[in-house]
């Protein structure tokens, strides 16, 4: 399947925004230090799940300080029903560890600095810088926008990365913030992983279209 044209990719958009006007992130933040932590526990975890321990959690710890002091054991039981709660509680200790040291205490803004925390990568620096700084650095590619830009025929690469680099070039820098959450919703509610509600799909007939160019 070729490249989609920006004609195409514009009408994607358009009927996201027909069907999501107000798309945004699901997760609760009052500052990029609590959307990054909130991100780093919604990595195999459910926004709704996260959203349900961080209330108490931000209560506890309200800096990255207190993050990076609280006891190992203490921390993982504040959140361990987000999963994976050994490595999400060294990680979030040394993320915090390392904005004090490096950064004064406060989250970068920058995706070399942000990936160079412990346990951030490229969809977790994406959240934050577009969410808690308004920097379009990239395009969030989680499960369910690198199922979804699959499906449609809008990237076709076999890693997020790939898929991030071809969605950038198929959307302006000014629409990747809420594409990505666009997306998201489009993939929790339609276009699940099993059973997609493809006779609700207002999005079809974009795909049906790019088809029927190439002759596939």
């Amino acid at each position: 399947m070729p490249v989609p044209t920006r004609k195409q990719a514009d009408a994607v958009l358009k009927v996201l925004r027909s069907l999501y006007p107000a798309a945004d992130c699901s997760l609760m933040y009052r500052s990029p230090l609590e959307l990054l932590i909130a991100t780093m526990l919604s990595a195999q975890c459910t926004d709704v799940q996260v959203n349900k321990v961080t209330p108490a959690l931000f209560a506890k710890y309200r800096c990255a300080e207190d993050f990076a002091a609280a006891p190992i054991e203490e921390l993982e039981s504040s959140i361990r029903t987000t999963g994976f709660f050994h490595n999400k509680a060294k990680n979030i200790r040394g993320a915090c560890l390392a904005i004090i040291q490096h950064f004064g205490g406060n989250v970068p803004d920058s995706m070399d600095a942000l990936v160079s925390l412990p346990g951030v990568g490229r969809k977790t620096a994406n959240v934050v810088l577009s969410d808690a700084f308004g920097i379009n650095a990239g395009f969030v590619v989680d499960t369910h926008v690198f199922r979804i830009s699959r499906r449609l025929g809008l990237a076709k690469g076999s890693t997020p990365e790939k898929v991030e680099q071809e969605l950038c070039r198929q959307f302006k820098a000014d629409d990747w913030g809420y594409l990505s959450h666009a997306l998201i919703q489009f993939g929790r509610g339609i276009c699940t992983a099993r059973n997609p509600k493809c006779g609700e799909c207002l999005l079809k007939s974009c795909k049906e279209r790019l088809q029927k160019r190439t002759g596939h």
